[in-house]
């Protein structure tokens, strides 16, 4: 699975915008005495013995209340609970038991997540047998904390990380290669999952943003297992006028986590747009395999030249992943969509691909004896044994004498000789630099 969701709600002023900033770990909400401050959701990343997650903080839920912004809220924090995996249901512990408690409780019950009910404001000893009473919300045991002096987040965490185990993949879909399609709004990503499925199983307009959230579809074909995931197209912020595209965004990135391989889909009719690199260049950073398709070469006027002269100009803007494999389609009229399943099942065999020790080592000697490093500060980097770690992505450890010794154009240069011995095409790859003593 990506990586999970954790959403904050609660009435106003309960606490939840001041536990959020200490989570994540810099003041980025407003905390303020002012019930509704936190009129829009705001993300941040946040970790927790070793576990990495990405925390909602909501605006305040007052369950009867018909003021308009009041309304708003709720809506907002009702997309907030559908969105995240976990929820951290705070209640004010110096308030008290309020009757608005109760009915946020029934709409978390009713959503079927896992919740942690948390006391707040719970700064004395005194104050600690506060938290009984809320036993009575039905909604399991109360973690009391003090949000505003750091008190309590240790155990309250403890009981917010126990619940990720239960949301792990099922050994069923281990055995499906998962592909997320992503790009802007209204590219053809669910034209393309719809063409693949045979079937129109995804709602396919040309309303950009139709596709609200992230979307599973199974597939089973002569290639392989394959799960499709459907992504809300992203924008950029400054575009992002509803608050439930906020949630798409953090879905997306969550779908990229969890994909193996992420298909970017550009409309051939456009050109690369900044969006498109920041969206492709976030599965870069993460090594994930990659396949960039133009979708849409149907309505191109072509001659034997037009394919390379795009692909050059394109690949000029996603210079930063050389490695990217490139498909031209469309899925409207189904030219080469037979292609795209084969395509990003031999990216995936390249993302999962293992080097023998030996043949590791024979090919890095080779590399350094027709190139060897620069001398740093009168040093030279030396390189006394390589392996391979891990797959998804290939991880390969180099033990040398100072890391610091290693200048990134060498490292570049390294990588780059891996990827002509062994194929790593369609995929990022992963190297990591360690000291060992040279005896």
């Amino acid at each position: 699975m990506g990586k999970p969701v954790v959403a904050i709600v609660g009435r106003p002023n309960v606490g939840k915008s001041t536990l959020f900033n200490k989570l994540a770990g810099k003041r980025i909400a407003i905390v303020e005495d002012t019930p509704g401050v936190t009129r829009d959701r705001i993300y941040a990343e946040a970790e927790w013995l070793r576990h990495n997650f990405t925390i909602i903080d909501t605006g305040g839920i007052e369950p009867e209340n018909e003021d308009i912004i009041m309304v708003q809220m709720r809506r907002q924090a009702n997309i907030a609970i559908e969105t995240a995996d976990v929820i951290v249901f705070i209640v004010d512990g110096k308030a008290g038991l309020h009757p608005s408690d109760y009915e946020v409780a029934q709409m978390l019950r009713k959503s079927g997540k896992p919740i942690t009910l948390v006391v707040n404001k719970i700064d004395r000893r005194e104050l600690e047998d506060n938290a009984y009473e809320f036993y009575n919300l039905g909604i399991g045991n109360p973690v009391t904390i003090s949000a505003t002096q750091a008190l309590g987040l240790g155990d309250m965490l403890d009981e917010v990380v126990a619940h990720f185990d239960e949301l792990g993949s099922s050994e069923e879909d281990e055995e499906y290669i998962k592909i997320a399609m992503v790009g802007k709004p209204n590219v053809g990503k669910s034209s393309l999952i719809n063409k693949l499925l045979g079937e129109n199983r995804n709602i396919v307009s040309n309303i950009p943003g139709t596709t609200r959230d992230a979307i599973d579809s199974k597939l089973e074909t002569d290639e392989g297992k394959f799960i499709l995931i459907d992504t809300a197209g992203l924008r950029r912020k400054s575009k992002i006028k509803e608050e439930i595209e906020r949630y798409s965004v953090i879905r997306t990135l969550t779908a990229i986590e969890r994909a193996d391989v992420c298909i970017l889909i550009l409309d051939a009719t456009e050109e690369l747009s900044d969006q498109d690199e920041k969206i492709i260049g976030y599965a870069h950073e993460l090594n994930k395999a990659i396949v960039v398709i133009v979708n849409k070469w149907d309505l191109i006027e072509k001659d034997d030249k037009t394919m390379n002269d795009y692909k050059a100009r394109i690949g000029r803007g996603l210079s930063f992943m050389p490695y990217a494999n490139y498909l031209f389609i469309s899925a409207l009229t189904g030219q080469r969509v037979n292609k795209v399943l084969n395509v990003a099942k031999e990216c995936y065999n390249n993302y999962t691909k293992r080097i023998a020790t030996g043949v590791l080592n024979d090919v890095v000697s080779k590399a350094v004896l027709m190139n060897e490093p620069p001398v740093v500060a009168l040093r030279r980097l030396k390189i006394y044994y390589v392996t391979q770690v891990d797959i998804k992505p290939p991880t390969f450890i180099f033990f040398v004498n100072d890391p610091a010794l290693l200048h990134f154009s060498y490292e570049r240069y390294l990588e780059n000789k891996l990827r002509e011995s062994f194929d790593f095409k369609g995929t990022g790859i992963k190297t990591i630099f360690r000291k060992r003593k040279e005896d």
